[in-house]
C-alpha cells in the first residue's frame, strides 16, 4: 500500500469493517514510539482545530490584571475620544 501526493492512504475493506468505519466516520492519528496508529475519534464532538488547541493552552497564563475596557482604550490610544 502507498501513499498518495495528496498523503492519501485507502483503507481496506476487511479493515474498515472490522474496525466499524463507515464513510463520515471521524478518526485521529496518534503516534507513539514510532507506531502511527489510527484510531476512531473520541466522543464529545469534534476534533479541535489548532487555533483550538492554541487558545487552550494559552488560557490562564496572563499576567496583568486590567479590565477589558482598560485594555481597548490602551489600544485606541490618547485621541479617541476626540471627534
Amino acid at each position: 500500500m502507498r501513499i498518495t501526493a495528496k498523503g492519501q492512504v485507502t483503507i481496506p475493506r476487511y479493515v474498515r469493517e472490522r474496525a466499524g468505519l463507515k464513510p463520515g466516520t471521524d478518526v485521529e492519528f496518534e503516534i507513539e514510539a514510532g507506531v502511527v496508529r489510527l484510531v476512531k475519534a473520541r466522543a464529545g464532538g469534534r476534533r479541535r482545530t489548532r487555533g483550538q488547541k492554541l487558545v487552550e493552552s494559552l488560557r490562564g497564563r496572563g499576567d496583568f490584571e486590567m479590565t477589558t475596557d482598560e485594555i481597548v482604550a490602551l489600544m485606541r490610544g490618547p485621541f479617541a475620544d476626540q471627534g
